[in-house]
This record gives structure tokens, sequence and C-alpha cells, in this order.
């Protein structure tokens, strides 16, 4: 997941990483750390972040990586060009989190049966 998140931020792979390269990858590894941490509490205290799911973390640490330095801000302007940012990451998310929760109630439901 994190090669695949470096790709999408448009980093390369380097022979020999520098100490710069070593230092945003584990940033990217904390990122993707809390990130699975909040998503395994959206998703009612889940063991691992399902398969079906696991392209909202990867989504959400591109998010999170892309601001950092601005965290805390909910806009940011310079020069007519403006950014805001959402107060919740997982907001997008939100339909796709409570289907796949939905599902897992679907599955399990049990049948009572009396003889």
């Amino acid at each position: 997941m994190i090669e695949q998140i470096k790709r999408l931020l448009g980093f390369e792979e380097s022979d020999v990483p520098s100490a710069e390269e070593e230092r945003r990858d584990e940033l990217i590894a904390v990122i993707v750390d809390n990130t699975v941490l909040r998503l395994r509490n959206l998703l009612g205290g889940v063991q691992s972040v399902p398969d079906a799911l696991s392209y909202i973390v990867v989504d959400v640490s591109i998010k999170r990586f892309n601001r950092i330095g601005s965290e805390g801000a909910s806009s940011h302007s310079v020069e007519g060009e403006s950014i805001s940012f959402s107060d919740n990451d997982f907001a997008e998310y939100a339909s796709d989190i409570q289907a796949w929760r939905d599902s897992q109630k679907e599955i399990t439901k049990g049948k009572l049966r009396f003889l």
C-alpha cells in the first residue's frame, strides 16, 4: 500500500535511498497506520480493513500527506488560488463505509427455528 501511495504521489524509487526519502517513507507509513486505525474504528472496530475498502486508506493517506504543514487549516489562499480542506477526511466515503457495515449485519444475522 505504501508503494502504491508513493507512486500516486509521483515519488520515484532510487537504488540508494537518501535520508530525506527514508524520512518521507516513514512519514507515509505513520499516516497510513493512523488512517487504518481511524477507518477500522469507523467500520465498527474490525481487526483489519477489508480489501474492498483499502482504496479509502490510499485516498485519505494521500490527502493527509498533501496537507502536511496545513494541519488544522480549513482553507488556504495564495495569489488568487484557494484550497479548502474538509473537516472529515472520511466524509466522502461515508456511504461506502455504511454500505459495508450494513452488509456485515446481513451476514451475521442468524435464523432461529423452533422444531
